[in-house]
């Protein structure tokens, strides 16, 4: 349960928080694992701080959280001490030497993995103290379909779904997308294909997903770009370091400063959708009173 005082804390930051620009809130995500979903989250984040933008990573796969280890960083608190009341949103954040910020997950905590709806609120409205700081939230949902996986995406003003050239990748991220158009409302999608063979493979990857989505769905794809097969990719990682960082010339790193371009221009929505609180008005169900949870 989330603490009184963490519950008084993060309301009175809600209802005073103001920002008059917008943040960009991007979820990344993916049918299945094993796609790179984490890496993708991580060095686009790094591609964006590169380029000036203001940028905070949420390890948002509750319950199995790894960005911390893909960066080599040893968090002092996580997100489930500022569940339980033990730390604020502020104390849980490190930042990475890629010059981006992240909010740490926890990792092997089951009941992270089922959060109900007054956590997801509380969570959610912890992260109105920190928009006056912020261009761009990144979230990084876990693998499948899960609810907090749905509740994420559906709460984001742009959904990066990551794929790979595998059957199952494919067969996944449908299921995905097909999910959250029809029991949630979203209607459009980025996709992002990942450790492409070739040059243009990503692109065949993204109309062969299309052809299927266009038959049997009123959804709308984005092609956001393709991330080729690099052996620097592995090396960075097992160097614990993303691989913009580490190796900035790479074809990969090169690939994601060109993503992450296309991706500062993304649209961000004006008025309440524009500020991170926008998420209290997608994370709850329709007939969840507005603020009720957290009394």
């Amino acid at each position: 349960m989330l603490s009184a005082s963490f519950d008084a804390v993060q309301t009175a930051g809600l209802r005073t928080a103001v920002r008059p620009d917008p943040v960009q809130v991007i979820a990344v995500t993916g049918g299945k694992g094993g796609v790179g979903k984490t890496s993708v989250a991580v060095n686009l984040a790094a591609a964006l701080a590169a380029q000036g933008e203001r940028v905070l990573l949420f390890d948002g796969d509750l319950g199995l959280a790894n960005v911390d280890v893909l960066m080599g960083l040893t968090p002092r608190h996580t997100l489930e001490h500022v569940l339980d009341g033990r730390c604020t949103l502020e104390e849980a954040i490190v930042q990475s030497p890629a010059g981006f910020a992240v909010i740490p997950g926890a990792s092997g905590v089951s009941r992270l993995a089922g959060l109900s709806t007054a956590e997801h609120l509380g969570l959610v409205q912890a992260f109105s103290h920190l928009t006056a700081g912020l261009d761009v939230l990144i979230v990084d949902t876990a693998a499948g379909i899960s609810d907090s996986v749905r509740q994420f995406c559906q709460a984001a003003q742009n959904v990066l779904v990551v794929l790979r050239d595998e059957p199952a990748s494919l067969t996944d991220a449908y299921a995905l997308i097909k999910v959250l158009h029809r029991s949630h409302g979203v209607r459009r999608f980025r996709i992002l294909a990942n450790m492409s063979a070739a040059p243009g493979a990503g692109e065949a990857l993204f109309r062969k997903l299309e052809r299927v989505t266009s038959r049997f769905l009123d959804v709308v794809l984005d092609y956001a770009g393709e991330i080729p097969e690099d052996s620097f990719v592995r090396a960075a990682i097992r160097e614990q370091r993303c691989v913009v960082q580490a190796y900035p010339s790479s074809p990969a790193a090169r690939a994601f400063a060109r993503i992450a371009r296309q991706a500062s221009r993304w649209q961000v929505q004006q008025g309440p959708r524009g500020n991170v609180e926008f998420f209290i008005e997608r994370l709850l169900p329709q007939h969840v009173p507005r603020l009720e949870a957290v009394r």
